[in-house]
């Protein structure tokens, strides 16, 4: 009996595609995965805009006719010039919920899994900061609308007015990657939460945002004028037209839209290489 061995066809290999082309479709599908489970938990968006509502009402009305700018206590005045601070503390909070959703991915073993599939290392954490960055714009976008309604004002024109909210993203991105290093670092989502606000409150607090920082002693003033939070706060108001544009000779406060850039693609720079090693080694 002569045997016969029937030889399957081979299937012709799919090509492969380059390292930055499989590393953004990769970062895209994870992203649109993030998005997708994000409209199923409304609650997620809810929670993330009643706190800044909560800051804008609080500091406008409670704090305002109590806070000296420019010379005026006129709680108008305390509104413009508060508001690039909120915006810049809200895209940064931001940062607290990426390293929990990380921590929570890494405590149900999904991370594992995704690191047995054949994707692009840093697909994982990219699709994860851009499904955040989706909904801290979309958090920005109403708050924007309840600081119009409380009585905050552009004065510079459309124009620059985009790119301080394009500013206020990149450092929200930028944050964002301090989260998720955070949130491959610990072992529950309760700990990245409260790791992620521990270095946050400084970081906002210790800056231009809720009061001139001229008013601060000298230390503490060079530290606030140094903080990459407030290189962002000072180039958004002087794009929003919006007062409290600062007198000093620190040079992040004499050229803060260049300096905001810089801190921002600096933190990404670091924090991206950090996290992408972090979570290869991750277990």
């Amino acid at each position: 009996m002569s045997a016969v061995s029937d030889t399957a066809p081979r299937l012709a290999a799919p090509k492969p595609r380059g390292g930055i082309a499989q590393s953004i479709a990769d970062s895209l599908v994870v992203a649109r995965r993030n998005l997708i489970r994000m409209s199923r938990i409304p609650e997620m968006v809810i929670f993330g805009l009643i706190q800044p509502i909560m800051f804008v009402v609080l500091f406008s009305y409670v704090f305002g006719g109590s806070m000296n700018i420019g010379g005026s206590t006129d709680p108008d005045v305390y509104r413009n010039f508060l508001m690039a601070g909120i915006f810049a503390q809200t895209v940064t909070f931001a940062t607290a919920g990426a390293g929990a959703g990380i921590a929570d991915d890494m405590h149900r073993g999904l991370i594992d899994r995704f690191r047995s599939l054949p994707m692009a290392r840093g697909a994982v954490l990219t699709g994860r900061t851009l499904a955040d960055l989706v909904q801290t714009a979309l958090t920005v976008v109403v708050l924007a609308i309840v600081a119009l309604l409380v009585g905050w004002r552009i004065h510079e024109g459309v124009p620059k007015a985009i790119g301080a909210f394009a500013l206020l993203l990149l450092l929200g991105y930028a944050f964002s990657w301090i989260g998720a290093l955070i949130g491959l670092s610990v072992r529950t989502p309760e700990a990245a939460t409260s790791g992620g606000l521990i270095w946050l409150f400084p970081v906002t607090f210790v800056s231009n945002a809720f009061v001139d920082s001229s008013q601060m002693t000298p230390w503490l003033q060079h530290v606030a004028e140094w903080n990459p939070f407030s290189a962002t706060v000072q180039a958004c108001r002087e794009l929003f037209g919006n007062p409290g544009v600062s007198e000093s000779t620190a040079w992040p406060m004499q050229h803060p839209v260049w300096a905001s850039v810089i801190w921002s693609v600096v933190i990404i720079a670091v924090f991206r290489t950090l996290a992408v090693r972090k979570y290869r080694s991750a277990a």
